[in-house]
């Protein structure tokens, strides 16, 4: 086993519980951003298209934090606070990404001050949430 293996496994656990987890921070993710949507008038039945290029900067931010960040990592979720803390390690950096993929070309949308506020408040509660309830509830 190389360097790189052992660094692979130790930050990323491929188990069956993983796995649910990472779904849930799909479904996380894309609730609270759809929930926005709502808020500022978009339909998602009408209109998923444009719900899904709203996610979509914030999930390549997922993915890339969480892979640094150790989100999926064997003891991500080991105790309430350690689960609390990788997600908002995780999320911080991942908002940052989003927003930034927001203010270019390639996405909808932009990055005014009041949406950085609220996007990093909603996302750093919702995933504090979620994460917390998956390590009480082991």
């Amino acid at each position: 086993m190389s360097n790189a293996d052992g660094l692979a496994r130790s930050r990323f656990d491929r188990s069956l519980a993983t796995a649910g987890i990472a779904l849930g921070d799909l479904l996380v993710l894309s609730a609270f951003l759809t929930v926005g949507s709502i808020n500022h008038g978009v339909d998602p039945i009408a209109s998923p298209g444009y719900v899904a290029e709203t996610i979509a900067p914030f999930l390549v931010g997922w993915v890339v934090a969480a892979l640094v960040s150790g989100a999926y990592a064997p003891d991500a979720t080991r105790t309430v606070g350690t689960a609390v803390v990788r997600a908002v390690t995780t999320w911080i950096p991942a908002a940052a990404i989003g927003l930034t993929l927001r203010s270019t070309d390639f996405f909808h949308g932009s990055s005014p001050v009041t949406f950085i506020i609220v996007i990093s408040i909603v996302g750093t509660v919702c995933f504090s949430a979620w994460r917390g309830l998956v390590a009480y509830a082991r």
